[in-house]
């Protein structure tokens, strides 16, 4: 199974040019993966629902599809591609902007402690010596992804009243690292001073936390913490929706949500690998819950 995933996730860039199957003839439910880690470790996370997911949705199979980086995934639900995937706040405000019938965001995690929020952190080298923002100064900032909440929206809204001054004047140099995983690797090889990467915030830092990019890290043995040391916390950022194609068979979106909803209870360990970390499970959010991150993202980006 896992082969024939790794032979889907290399025609990814072809689907996107197909034009979207009618909703009562699918036989193929298309998940859309974020970049953000290594291609083998998303699909490896995600093969629990192709093994699942057809019987609960009467299709023949569930097909997954890991892009490149964020947009990749964008592009394919804008297309009407992808039938669902799990999208960064940013990420759905930019399908949001271009167009705001293309999916519906029908769920969110829950956090270890019942927040419905994360945060986005800086983290640097613990033995460059640096420790505060202050130090930073002239310095080169690496940022996740474009189309990241917390790699590259949050920080660019919310650093300069940190700092004091814009992050262009601030900073010696700014960059993307190609990915919230890549990035930090990067930090570590030292090739940026420090980097905006997410985190539930949640539990301890020598842990990577109870989820996010740094827990999945510390999980696969990539990262020690020990090696890092973290210089900023963003406030509190809503979790990322789940969404799926808006032109989706009411009937099978009710199946997928419900499958989705009981999740946590009857399969904990298909849930605890697509999310990467430790949730209490899952929540109903609509366009509504991500309106802040809509403006901001409008105002800062445009779409």
């Amino acid at each position: 199974m896992f082969k024939k995933a790794l032979l889907a996730a290399a025609s990814f860039a072809a689907i996107i040019a197909v034009q979207p199957a009618v909703a009562e003839d699918l036989k193929d439910f298309r998940i859309g993966i974020l970049g953000g880690e290594n291609e083998a470790d998303r699909l490896r996370s995600f093969q629990c629902m192709t093994d699942t997911l057809p019987a609960v949705l009467g299709v023949e199979k569930v097909s997954l599809f890991p892009a490149a980086d964020y947009d990749g995934v964008i592009q394919g639900l804008l297309g009407g591609t992808l039938d669902y995937a799990e999208l960064g706040a940013s990420g759905y405000a930019k399908v949001y902007l271009e167009d705001p019938k293309a999916v519906e965001p029908i769920l969110t995690t829950i956090q270890t402690d019942g927040a419905t929020g994360y945060y986005s952190v800086m983290v640097a080298r613990k033995d460059s010596g640096i420790t505060t923002l202050e130090d930073l100064k002239g310095k080169k900032l690496g940022f996740a992804d474009p189309d990241s909440t917390s790699g590259f929206l949050v920080p660019s809204v919310t650093l300069p009243a940190a700092i004091g001054m814009p992050i262009a004047d601030y900073f010696g140099e700014t960059g993307f690292g190609g990915g919230h995983e890549n990035l930090v690797l990067e930090v570590v090889k030292g090739n940026f001073d420090a980097g905006t990467t997410w985190a539930s915030g949640v539990g301890e830092f020598k842990d990577g936390y109870t989820s996010g990019n740094l827990k999945k890290m510390v999980d696969k043995g990539i990262v020690d913490m020990g090696d890092l040391v973290q210089v900023w916390q963003s406030p509190l950022i809503p979790n990322g929706p789940i969404v799926v194609r808006s032109t989706m068979d009411t009937d099978m979106k009710a199946k997928f949500k419900d499958f989705m909803m009981t999740l946590p209870e009857s399969d904990p360990e298909c849930f605890a690998s697509i999310q990467g970390g430790d949730y209490k499970g899952y929540t109903e959010v609509d366009a509504s819950f991500y309106q802040a991150i809509i403006d901001a993202r409008k105002a800062k980006i445009g779409s």
